[in-house]
């Protein structure tokens, strides 16, 4: 187990759960990549620091409260997979039919690849 790699995976997700943008980043590659994948289909991809900032910041308003919870650590040498339970209370109507106020919840996984110290690539798998 790497524990820096752990640290900074945990780092990142206190920054989530608490919607600070500054900290999410804090610890990425500048060419980081992100990609959201759903029942197998990647609906979202952006690739470098800029383009990951934007996008965390415009999902802040998406949500009024959420957390990531980590349940499982998978660590091989520079990958390292997480389980996560999420929940999230919606402050906006989502297209099947939640709306503000209604709690979602998940499980997926999280996969986190690290280069130089940094994570370079982020797979939000749900």
């Amino acid at each position: 187990m790497n524990h820096t790699h752990k640290t900074i995976i945990e780092k990142y997700l206190q920054a989530y759960n608490g919607f600070d943008v500054p900290g999410m980043v804090e610890n990425l590659h500048e060419e980081v990549v992100f990609e959201n994948s759903t029942n197998g289909v990647i609906d979202l991809t952006t690739i470098g620091i800029d383009a990951f900032r934007q996008q965390a910041e415009a999902a802040q308003g998406y949500f009024t409260q959420r957390e990531q919870k980590a349940t499982f650590w998978q660590f091989e040498e520079n990958v390292v997979t997480v389980q996560i339970e999420y929940a999230g209370v919606l402050a906006v109507e989502l297209p099947n039919g939640l709306k503000p106020g209604d709690t979602l919840r998940l499980e997926g996984k999280s996969i986190f690849e690290f280069q130089d110290g940094r994570i370079i690539k982020i797979q939000d798998v749900s």
